[in-house]
């Protein structure tokens, strides 16, 4: 002792000591409990108080993104942290514990409130780490924009969103909205989203970020907002998740909030053509035929393959600007 505190390497070692004890109890309870390791499994370990005192988890792999996404709504309320790994364990980087920490605890809150909030994990402040949550906010993101019902998720409010994520970013923000696609020869997007109501227009949404001498990366995502089939209708059971049709848009957003976040070295371009395939007397039919963007022309078979029809527009825009990379 010195000064009356314990020296560093004795208190290093009692604090090993004392997790060698906790390690040995905590395998004897869960060999007791028929805890095997396997993948989402876990049991809590209780410590002389009675509480939990440990966690013995079961892990996919260690680079895999769901590591532990199990355990953040599983746990009791709290904050936790991973103790060293024991011989045969898996070990997890910062950033794969961190990603599928925040997976996990994920909550689309938007109208049912969470019954609680999941379990924390503290981490050090590593850049692992860190990347791992902005990759994490990004899919969370993409999930909120799925998961939102149609009536509050049409082609405006998909447009608004990207609008939101360009004023957080500094991007610039354009939309093409109406009629208008077809004064600026987007005429397939026109078509196919023209059925809607006056409030739900279909529109070319674009948005645009970077160095102009950067490398450019353009993002094209489908966004039907909602898919009724159309005139070649859907039934029920196939329209009943049809909100997660703009699914793709989601997706490329989320991405393009990814690039600007970690300030990649790209030119970026994110289209979304947002409609929504709707059933009016002014809805496109089987059989008729669209001149697109590109000059072809396309014959409708089916008013239920909107999807490619509003790509036909979107895709040469895109090339337009001969990128790079085209996702």
């Amino acid at each position: 002792r010195r000064g009356g505190r314990p020296a560093p390497a004795a208190a290093r070692a009692r604090r090993a000591a004392a997790r060698a004890a906790l390690l040995a109890a905590a395998r004897a309870w869960g060999q007791a409990r028929g805890f095997n390791g396997s993948a989402d499994s876990h049991v809590l370990v209780p410590g002389a108080d009675g509480k939990p005192a440990a966690v013995l988890a079961g892990v996919r792999s260690g680079g895999d993104p769901f590591a532990l996404a199990s355990l953040p709504k599983a746990l009791p309320e709290g904050a936790y942290h991973l103790a060293p790994v024991p011989e045969g364990g898996v070990a997890l980087d910062d950033g794969t514990a961190a990603l599928s920490w925040e997976l996990g605890g994920y909550n689309f809150d938007l109208f049912k409130p969470a019954r609680r909030a999941p379990a924390e994990l503290t981490l050090p402040s590593t850049d692992a780490a860190r990347r791992a949550l902005i990759v994490a906010e990004a899919i969370a993101a993409t999930r909120d924009l799925v998961n939102t019902p149609a009536e509050q998720m049409g082609p405006g409010a998909l447009a608004e969103a990207v609008r939101l994520v360009a004023q957080q970013h500094g991007a610039k923000f354009r939309q093409v909205v109406g009629d208008d696609l077809l004064a600026q020869n987007f005429p397939a997007i026109h078509a196919v989203g023209r059925a809607a109501a006056a409030d739900r227009q279909p529109r070319l949404i674009e948005l645009t970020w970077g160095d102009a001498k950067a490398p450019l990366l353009s993002l094209v995502g489908k966004g039907v907002c909602f898919d009724s089939g159309g005139l070649d209708i859907k039934p029920a059971d196939g329209m009943r998740l049809m909100k997660k049709d703009m699914g793709g848009a989601a997706n490329a957003l989320g991405l393009a909030m990814l690039v600007m976040a970690l300030k990649l070295p790209v030119r970026l371009q994110l289209l979304i053509p947002a409609v929504e395939n709707a059933i009016s007397g002014n809805a496109f039919r089987p059989g008729d035929i669209f001149r697109t963007r590109s000059g072809q022309t396309i014959e409708i078979g089916n008013t239920d393959a909107e999807g490619r029809v509003i790509l036909c527009d979107a895709l040469p825009s895109a090339a337009e600007g001969k990128p790079d990379l085209l996702v």
